[in-house]
């Protein structure tokens, strides 16, 4: 048997708590017939590692919003020689949004992005001007559309992040053909679904009324999320490669999740068996 410690929300972070312990038991279901037992521990409070054969943060949500703890967190595994999934690596990597830009250099098409070190209205100007249209503006280090707006012409800046950001233009799609998600477990393809928001918004998570639904990964979201994955580089025993289409009707990379991004296990032909096989390989 081997020894997985699932790292779970911050005890202080109360709007995680209703739902947290349900997911880990729906990322647990499908590890345990691969011999892989699951204990579930705060990321703020891991404590002694000693006896785990690795360490996931797979539901170490809100880590985005304390940012120091998260990296001391990352130092203290690097430093203490534990296995980590996906790697210390490749987390830290995936921490700043500044790894898209990277992609891009990889060869990854990913949506126009200008990454700033603060957001002023200097830089507001320059990506209007660039993208000529809305904007959809981010924090450089953030999760679930944390600190994000959308930002018209002549809108205010109030709400926007107050940090390193990350501009991007607004896509119609995300409210028609919708956020493209395929999950891939040790490199190999496994399942896909679209994320759509509702009338008038762009987030499409569930609390902002966003709608889920299984689809089929055609051949052109497969190439691209192949280009994505070749880009990275890494080894990644999951991931989860968000797609979106661009006005120019071609498919472009929003976001590659390798830290804790949701799974949608209950959406998986096998139920999780790829996502459990894939995190024994990581953990030998």
């Amino acid at each position: 048997m081997m020894r997985l410690l699932l790292l779970t929300p911050a005890p202080d972070e109360p709007r995680f708590a209703a739902i947290a312990s349900e997911l880990a038991e729906r990322l647990s279901a499908p590890l345990r017939p691969e011999g892989i037992e699951v204990t579930t521990r705060s990321w703020t409070e891991a404590g002694d590692l000693a006896g785990f054969d690795a360490v996931t943060p797979l539901l170490a949500w809100g880590y985005h919003s304390r940012e120091r703890e998260w990296r001391t967190l990352l130092d203290r595994l690097d430093e203490g020689g534990v296995r980590a999934v996906n790697s210390v690596e490749v987390l830290s990597w995936n921490t700043q949004k500044t790894y898209l830009a990277e992609l891009e250099e990889a060869g990854a098409p990913i949506v126009p992005t200008l990454f700033v070190d603060r957001l002023t209205p200097a830089a507001v100007a320059e990506a209007h001007e660039r993208f000529g249209q809305d904007l959809i503006v981010k924090p450089q280090v953030s999760g679930g559309s944390f600190g994000t707006i959308r930002l018209p012409h002549g809108g205010s800046l109030a709400g926007g992040p107050p940090g390193p950001a990350m501009l991007q233009p607004f896509l119609p799609a995300v409210a028609e053909e919708g956020e493209l998600s395929l999950l891939y477990f040790g490199g190999a393809f496994s399942h896909a679904i679209a994320k759509v928001a509702s009338a008038g918004d762009f987030r499409v998570q569930y609390q902002y009324g966003g709608a889920y639904r299984a689809i089929e990964a055609d051949a052109e979201m497969r190439r691209v999320a192949s280009q994505v994955l070749e880009a990275a580089g890494q080894p990644l025993a999951y991931a989860r490669i968000d797609l979106i289409r661009a006005p120019d009707g071609e498919l472009r990379l929003m976001e590659l999740e390798a830290i804790e991004p949701d799974l949608y296990l209950d959406l998986a032909p096998d139920r999780g068996g790829g996502f459990a096989k894939a995190m024994r390989a990581a953990m030998r």
